[in-house]
């Protein structure tokens, strides 16, 4: 089974609230298949691993919890919970107004965790965790973080967790690729 060293991966959240919006089809759900936690959790990511291995991991502002109960379960230590933060803009280019808990939302963070020794992986130090762009289909992320994560990792083993399309230079996981790889199940 090939190993990885970078893991970038935007999880299907589910969510306990079903009131996404006015008119309840702006949710994950109306989208796309979502996973539970427990299933989420009961992906065998470590045994994708090499030793030393860096995960990218976007997350839901209303679910910090989550996200470290579902690092923690794959076998990673958090060590940034805004490795890389998406400072929305709409398609004019004026700051987004999106869906949130308490304030409206207009960013999005993805948490940087590791496996073993994580200087090992960083080739730049130089990549900025800011980023500014227009927001696109419903939850796709910017592809030039993509491209910082190449910057800052080099030239290592890479995969891409829950892709939507297969990206040069990396394997790809999910359900709307062809030729997905597989992840077993712990246990």
């Amino acid at each position: 089974m090939k190993k990885y060293t970078v893991i970038y991966c935007d999880p299907p959240w589910s969510f306990n609230s079903k009131k996404t919006g006015g008119n309840m089809t702006s949710g994950a759900e109306a989208k796309y298949p979502t996973m539970t936690m427990g299933e989420l959790k009961a992906l065998d990511v470590q045994s994708l691993c090499e030793p030393d291995c860096i995960l990218i991991m976007w997350w839901v502002g209303s679910q910090p919890q989550e996200a470290l109960d579902l690092c923690k379960a794959w076998g990673f230590t958090i060590k940034n919970m805004n490795g890389f933060v998406w400072n929305k803009l709409t398609v004019k280019g004026l700051p987004f107004f999106g869906m949130g808990f308490y304030t409206r939302a207009g960013s999005e963070s993805a948490l940087i965790a590791t496996i073993g020794k994580p200087s090992k992986l960083i080739d730049d130090h130089g990549v900025r965790a800011v980023r500014s762009n227009k927001v696109g289909k419903h939850s796709a992320k910017p592809l030039g973080f993509r491209d910082d994560i190449v910057k800052m990792c080099g030239d290592a083993p890479r995969l891409e967790m829950f892709a939507r399309a297969v990206s040069e230079g990396w394997d790809a996981f999910g359900n709307e690729v062809d030729d997905s790889i597989k992840i077993k199940l712990k246990g």
